[in-house]
């Protein structure tokens, strides 16, 4: 603890998480005593908060009573689904109710809200992915991570992959997804912490199946400029073999161009272009789509 403190600014906000399972599910003892451990570094102000993550179903008033008397200033819901039918195929052991009574407690006691949402779990749909997104933000979260569903060694779920029971879903099919679920949550207000596992070597070797890109987070906003540049080519009417610019700010060009300019090939094989040509000389975070002479 003193070492990772030690390397943080004076003047930054810190908060100390417990994260990686069910935080409030453990034995009770062994959850205070780890509270115990943070209080004279939150009563000294050398940290601000306590964030955890743990299961919809292990959240209780008397869970809530303790975590407010240590200062606990974020709870993170592994909520993954809110179709019962996904949630059982998925052995989750919880329902959207447990969810829905979890969030409206939390929100009570002034706690920051998070939901943790996965996308490909068994029985999973676009449709279904998009009705949980809307209903997770009538539940008024302050933030969201989505994940979509790999198959890890050694799990249920490979076990099920393996016998046939379950396909995950392709990279291009969970970036499909993503790309029209994130705005969702961007119109909402909703700040989306993370899109897609954070990367390591040891994620990677656990990998058996599933849409794994160290980078997934930046093929789903990829996709979405895409989406929105098509959209504006559609509006402008544009006709084959035509040329056509793109401007934008320097930090967007990788975004709009896509990974091995995926999104410029698949613009101009959509609408028939003889070239488009990107340039990062805007100062604000947008584009612009315009005709031009040659790219």
């Amino acid at each position: 603890m003193e070492d990772s403190l030690s390397t943080l600014r004076g003047d930054c906000e810190t908060e100390i998480a417990f994260f990686g399972g069910s935080f409030t599910a453990i034995p009770e003892p062994e959850m205070v005593a780890y509270l115990e451990a943070v209080k004279p570094y939150l009563k000294s102000g050398r940290i601000q908060g306590i964030r955890l993550s743990t299961r919809p179903d292990a959240i209780n008033d008397h869970v809530l009573d303790i975590l407010e008397r240590y200062g606990v200033t974020a709870i993170e819901l592994g909520v993954q689904s809110m179709d019962a039918g996904v949630l059982e195929q998925s052995g989750r052991g919880h329902t959207p109710r447990d969810v829905e009574m979890a969030c409206q407690k939390i929100g009570q006691r002034g706690i920051k809200l998070g939901i943790q949402t996965m996308v490909g779990l068994p029985g999973d749909s676009l449709d279904i992915a998009l009705t949980t997104a809307r209903r997770v933000i009538s539940l008024k979260p302050q933030m969201v991570r989505i994940y979509p569903v790999l198959v890890l060694k050694g799990t249920l779920l490979e076990r099920m992959y393996h016998q046939g029971h379950y396909a995950p879903l392709s990279l291009e099919e969970a970036v499909h997804w993503c790309a029209q679920i994130l705005p969702l949550y961007e119109e909402a207000g909703i700040t989306v912490l993370r899109l897609g596992l954070h990367d390591s070597e040891t994620l990677g070797a656990s990998v058996t199946a599933g849409p794994y890109h160290p980078a997934f987070g930046e093929l789903v906003a990829s996709e979405i400029f895409r989406q929105k540049i098509a959209r504006k080519l559609v509006d402008m009417e544009v006709k084959a073999h035509e040329h056509i610019l793109i401007r934008t700010s320097p930090h967007l060009v990788s975004k709009i161009i896509g990974q091995k300019r995926s999104n410029l090939r698949a613009l101009q094989n959509q609408f028939g272009l003889k070239a488009i040509k990107v340039l990062g000389d805007l100062t604000k975070e947008d584009f612009s789509v315009e005709r031009c002479s040659e790219a």
